[in-house]
């Protein structure tokens, strides 16, 4: 679906904001919809997807899904303006009657909106205290195995966002939505959309390909358990790892495993690379499975990515990401963990092999689209603008 750029009606102000974001990160995109204007909504999110063209949209989900939340609630006649969520500068001087946040602007914010403003926390990963607690245990585990200290990646700062909430829209599963259970906030869920679609596996030589595995995934290696994979694979010459990842962004943690990086038959480091290239769908073609066992993560787009390819998806339950009977949750995120899954994948015949590919492909094209993240989100508006109406 692609973004109706005529929502923006003042393009002076549009130009404007483009300056003043990408310069000091502070500016605020505003937008009206054409017709009459039944009020204001304030969404702190990220202004970069509105000063980038439609083809920059893919490098995250997140660019198009908060483009597309404007547009959802432009469409029901609201005018939005939008701000980064780390803007701790902007103070609002309009009558918002909704209020969208992903993390730290609600609690700062909150005193400073109307009463009757709906205040909705956008939780696009697990609750900050959880995800901190468990990438200090993954390099807290690493260093008792590597007598090495490696840098955090993914540390949140802390926020009460869910507790100045009267809402929570959630991309996740039972895992992320238990993060959060001790508010006992009302909770909607929105399955995560997706940067790239794939042909059908059906054609794939699982043969060939089922003792190829594959580890796809942006920052925070430990936090995604690269480095339990990589234990892995370097103590099993028979089975093949792709590594598909910007490695060289955490030093640290490349120094650290240098040699099953770089010196292991079987590894191949193939570093960062577009999911949209003819090299990226060869990689899927030729493997079997993604291995996959993050400590915490919201909906993970990198899983999401990989099933739309076809492969199986051997994931944490941390992952975010349901995978029903085609997929398998890792019973624990350890290297014995991941080594009983390579093996009993690897083990299974080539008809279940395919059975499981053509399901994972099946069920990312019905419940992770563009077009199902906008019915879901547009649903909830609904019931937010009904909900309104009745206490207004």
């Amino acid at each position: 679906m692609k973004f109706q750029k005529d929502y923006f009606l003042n393009l002076k102000d549009y130009d404007l904001v483009k300056k003043v974001r990408l310069t000091l990160s502070h500016g605020v995109v505003h937008m009206a919809p054409k017709g009459k204007v039944y009020g204001n909504v304030l969404l702190s999110y990220i202004t970069l997807p509105f000063v980038i063209s439609d083809k920059l949209l893919d490098a995250h989900t997140n660019r198009w899904e908060c483009r597309e939340i404007a547009r959802l609630f432009l469409e029901q006649g609201y005018a939005v303006d939008v701000i980064d969520w780390t803007n701790t500068t902007f103070i609002p001087k309009k009558n918002y009657r909704f209020f969208i946040d992903i993390h730290n602007n609600l609690e700062r914010l909150s005193p400073l909106l109307p009463k009757d403003c709906i205040k909705v926390f956008h939780a696009t990963g697990a609750h900050w205290l959880f995800q901190n607690t468990a990438e200090y245990t993954r390099l807290l585990d690493l260093q008792k195995r590597r007598g090495v200290t490696l840098t955090p990646q993914r540390v949140m700062p802390p926020s009460h966002a869910i507790e100045h909430a009267d809402v929570m829209t959630l991309l996740g599963n039972d895992f992320t939505e238990s993060t959060y259970a001790y508010a006992k906030k009302k909770t909607y869920r929105i399955p995560l959309s997706t940067t790239h679609t794939y042909p059908s596996p059906n054609q794939k030589d699982f043969d060939s390909a089922k003792k190829n595995f594959v580890w796809f995934g942006g920052s925070g290696m430990v936090h995604k358990g690269l480095d339990l994979v990589l234990e892995t694979f370097a103590a099993m010459p028979e089975y093949n790892l792709t590594i598909c990842g910007k490695i060289s962004n955490e030093k640290d943690f490349e120094d650290t495993y240098r040699k099953e990086l770089y010196e292991s038959k079987n590894i191949s480091v193939v570093g960062l690379i577009d999911p949209g290239s003819k090299e990226f769908q060869k990689i899927c073609d030729d493997s079997i499975a993604l291995i996959y066992p993050s400590c915490s993560e919201g909906q993970s787009g990198a899983v999401i990515t990989i099933m739309h390819a076809g492969l199986i998806p051997v994931v944490s339950y941390q992952s975010g990401v349901d995978v029903a009977d085609f997929g398998k949750i890792l019973k624990e995120n350890s290297i014995e963990g991941v080594k009983n899954m390579v093996h009993e994948i690897a083990s299974l015949s080539t008809e279940t092999l395919r059975s499981m590919s053509l399901d994972t492909w099946k069920f990312a094209q019905k419940n992770h689209t563009r077009a199902t993240f906008s019915e879901h989100y547009k649903n909830f508006i609904q019931e937010l603008l009904a909900h309104h109406k009745n206490h207004a």
